[in-house]
């Protein structure tokens, strides 16, 4: 069962590597295939074969379920719920929002208006005279609609931003909404989180926020009796009581309801340092861990009773089950829960139905019901991780000799997980936390086997009588502030994690078999063989660049700019997008994790060319994670904490034969946009020019006091392409061979401005945007110029295109 397992799993991964899905005629010609070798009962290339039709017709469902390009942007009216809790600050709340039947009215171009029902809109099909609604067939002249012109399916789940909401939102209540909504679409750099992957894993079809006007209405509220998420939206308003501390009660939403949004982000970087993030949500350790507790006390009271016309073991399944489905449905059934529930229940039926299992079958045909379930299941790296940690704990301790000790094998479990997952934190991540092994030895009994049962007790508790939960949350809040104090000394000890590059796949091909011959039992012979095929992942190589040479990456921020220069032994951050709120900005979501990607370990220089938000609002955070020796910018005051120096036309230095030139401010404009750092980069091969945001005025200054020594191979589009820029003249000097536009998708400016392409195109300058291209990739070696985007050589079929 095992290989036939991998067989499918294979399959299912081999469909995530496509850039596009087959058509309908490749699934028929699987499906005939499977069928032929189901006959000749080829079982294993059956499997194989049927993990890849069934990731392709999973995957094709999925994406048919998504907003149709031409209605981007339209104003919608719609109707629903919100599900799962949402997030809400003071600027904004973020939530998910379930369609529902009813009949809406949208415009677009050419049509006044349009109904629906079951979500699916007509709009204006030449000749129809009538439409189906709830209230059944009626004319379209009674529903004040002229004529009907196509229609188009809404996705069932929505992303919503509401900005500045008068009141507060929960889940299962019901509204009705105009919203303008987009496909999804998120930022692509290497390193970084792709966030169209995750709305696609999650089933979300369409983002967007709600219009002010109309103003939203409240239709009514779900009942508890009908929707687990009322449930938790209750659970998390009662603890939300003045009496627990900030963070306490943030720790208890997380280990109860699976609710991680109140979790600041100082706290969520001491567990990343430790390696206890598992910890902090309702992950599959968790629901296994309280499910094993039930059935421990379920089994010895069971057998105290004397009532053996059920078997204890079969009424302990049964409880750890039932449990274990609770505390899943508690966390919303989360991906990560619904996989956990599902091993569970592979687990607790094999002993039900009183089979003799061995452990590794067990884990197959687990892993197989997961990918039965969701085969996009394996683009998630918890899947990978709590599958293969499962295996490394049967691995080093299934069918052992010798007796079982406790201690020694909590040790074990904590060596073999911590060693064993390294190449694979290093691959979704590129860090690995070293004093994850000891912290993981204290908390991992601490918080599972006591906070999180004593908090369970205290929620439900509190549903009955504050007063009587009041004294278990005073308990709890004692115990959790002595965690994180444990926690965070930890996490301040020196070389507590390393950063390190992301290893290539040929590396993991040796490090897999090197840890299992590391962790396998004495005796066995050739063991410190492991230990050498461990070290290709330890000394991963980094990019060589001769003198010179140097590498421009402009980051895909949206709506932002932040490139990043690389010569044979410097880096170098021009800009590092904006601020979102005080836990998201895109210097820790997307800079950080590309230099880690990259190796980089420290900055020689970052330049902030200018204080709006989309320039200097990642700086904050990547000055505090990431040592930099020198600091740049025009608004040296908005830097103050991190001893900035003024930047300033004539400031020159080198690196590796490559110059960079300060050429730009050498005065005050009144403008904060002219004011801007304008950095020339110049190699042996050509050079590149940072713009910042300036517009016109020093775009002529810079034209009038350089004149010909403005001439780049590639120029960074002044002020994200706005029609204040790019004046023809300024082309005409700097004379580029490529324009990189830093956009975001959609952007509210209209960025890039349809003249300032055309006046490109006019020049014979081609051009690439950020927002379309993801990160773009500029090298100027000596084999010649070279561009890439990440949408071109590493898009996947759930990318957008």
């Amino acid at each position: 069962m095992l290989l036939n397992s991998l067989c499918f799993l294979s399959g299912t991964l081999l469909v995530q590597q496509l850039a596009v899905l087959p058509d309908i005629k490749w699934l028929i010609a699987l499906a005939i295939i499977a069928v032929v070798l189901a006959a000749l009962r080829y079982w294993r290339l059956l499997f194989l074969f049927a993990g890849v039709l069934w990731a392709l017709v999973f995957a094709t469902a999925r994406l048919a379920d998504r907003l149709p390009e031409i209605y981007e942007g339209l104003e919608i009216p719609i109707q629903g719920v919100i599900g799962d809790l949402p997030e809400q600050d003071e600027k904004q709340a973020r939530f998910d929002f379930i369609t529902r039947d009813g009949v809406y009215a949208v415009n677009l171009p050419g049509a006044n208006s349009a109904i629906a029902r079951d979500g699916v809109y007509a709009v204006n099909l030449p000749g129809a005279n009538s439409a189906i609604t709830r209230d059944g067939v009626r004319p379209l002249s009674q529903l004040g609609i002229g004529t009907a012109i196509g229609s188009f399916k809404l996705p069932k789940k929505l992303r919503l931003s509401w900005y500045y909401p008068d009141q507060t939102i929960k889940a299962g209540q019901q509204w009705s909404f105009t919203v303008k909504l987009k496909r999804p679409h998120g930022s692509l750099n290497p390193g970084g989180f792709d966030y169209e992957r995750w709305l696609f894993t999650e089933g979300i079809g369409a983002t967007g926020y709600v219009r002010p006007s109309p103003t939203p209405v409240l239709l009514g509220n779900q009942s508890a009796w009908t929707s687990i998420d009322v449930w938790r939206q209750l659970i998390s308003d009662k603890l939300s009581v003045p009496q627990l501390d900030v963070n306490s009660r943030a720790l208890i939403k997380a280990l109860t309801i699976g609710d991680g949004n109140s979790i600041d982000q100082q706290h969520w970087e001491i567990f990343r340092k430790t390696g206890t993030t598992h910890l902090m949500v309702i992950s599959g350790s968790h629901i296994a861990l309280v499910a094993g507790l039930v059935y421990w006390l379920v089994l010895k009271c069971w057998a105290w009773t004397g009532l053996f016309r059920w078997s204890p073991q079969v009424v302990a399944a049964w409880s750890a089950l039932l449990i274990g489905i609770i505390y899943a449905g508690l966390a919303g059934f989360s991906v990560p829960t619904q996989r956990a529930v599902i091993m569970l229940a592979i687990g607790m039926i094999a002993i039900i139905l009183q089979r003799n299992h061995r452990p590794f079958h067990t884990l197959a045909v687990a892993m197989l019901a997961v990918l039965l379930w969701d085969p996009l299941a394996v683009l998630s790296p918890g899947f990978w991780l709590s599958f293969i940690a499962v295996g490394l704990i049967v691995y080093v301790l299934a069918g052992r000799l010798g007796a079982f000790k406790p201690f020694w094998s909590a040790i074990k479990i904590n060596w073999a997980t911590s060693l064993g997952l390294s190449p694979l934190l290093l691959l979704f991540f590129q860090q690995v936390s070293i004093i994850s092994p000891l912290a993981n030895l204290l908390a991992v009994p601490l918080i599972s086997l006591v906070l999180v049962p004593l908090a369970l007790v205290a929620v439900g508790v509190l549903s009955i009588s504050a007063t009587l939960a009041a004294p278990l949350l005073l308990v709890l809040d004692y115990l959790l502030r002595g965690v994180m104090w444990l926690l965070e000394t930890m996490a301040a000890l020196p070389m507590a994690t390393i950063n390190h590059a992301q290893p290539s796949y040929w590396v993991l091909l040796f490090a897999v078999p090197g840890i299992l011959l590391l962790l396998a039992p004495k005796g066995i012979p050739g063991r410190w063989l492991g230990l050498l095929m461990f070290l290709p992942l330890v000394f991963t190589a980094s990019k060589q660049r001769d003198a010179g040479e140097f590498e421009l990456t402009l980051l895909d921020v949206g709506q932002g700019l932040s490139a990043v220069i690389q010569t044979a032994h410097h880096q170098l951050v021009f800009d590092t997008g904006a601020k979102f709120s005080a836990e998201s900005d895109m210097g820790r979501s997307v800079l950080l994790p590309f230099l880690r990607s990259q190796g980089i370990d420290k900055i020689d220089t970052l330049i902030v060319s200018h204080g709006d938000n989309d320039h200097i609002g990642g700086a904050a955070s990547l000055l505090s994670n990431m040592p930099t020796e020198q600091v740049l910018t025009s608004v040296p005051q908005k830097l103050s904490d991190f001893a900035p120096q003024p930047c300033a036309a004539g400031q020159t230095w080198q690196w590796d034969e490559v110059t960079l030139s300060m050429l730009s401010p050498n005065h005050e404009y009144a403008s904060d946009n002219d004011n801007s750092c304008v950095l020339m980069i110049s190699g042996k091969h050509g050079a590149v020019l940072l713009t910042g945001d300036i517009e016109a005025n020093a775009e002529s200054w810079l034209v009038e006091h350089y004149g010909e020594k403005l001439q780049a191979k590639v120029l960074i589009a002044p002020h994200h392409g706005s029609k204040t820029s790019s004046t023809m003249q300024f082309l005409q000097t700097v004379k580029p061979e490529i324009i990189l536009i830093p956009a975001g998708y959609r952007n509210q400016f209209g960025h890039p401005h349809a003249g300032v392409l055309q006046r490109y195109q006019q020049s014979g300058i081609s051009w690439l945007n950020s927002a379309d291209s993801g990160a773009i990739d500029v090298k100027l070696a000596n084999t010649g110029t070279s561009v890439s985007t990440l949408r071109r050589i590493s898009s996947h079929y759930w990318n957008a295109k």
